[in-house]
């Protein structure tokens, strides 16, 4: 039976751009935690948020991969 829920696979060392901007200017995160909450790391300021899993599935914009140049 197929699940009502389709939790997008974050994975710790992506790189996820967001749709609004930091403060600082970047719209770029590191995923520092993966859970019910994911932590990210601004890549621009340094700064460590946490985000509730659906929030941030509905900020997100595009997800790189770290190899790939910024």
């Amino acid at each position: 039976m197929p699940s009502r829920f389709n939790l997008f696979p974050f994975a710790v060392g992506q790189i996820l751009v967001l749709k609004k901007k930091h403060p600082c200017g970047s719209e770029r995160w590191r995923v520092e935690r993966v859970g019910a909450d994911i932590g990210c790391t601004c890549l621009g300021c340094s700064h460590f948020h946490v985000w509730p899993r659906r929030q941030l599935e509905k900020a997100l914009k595009d997800v790189l991969e770290p190899s790939k140049p910024m």
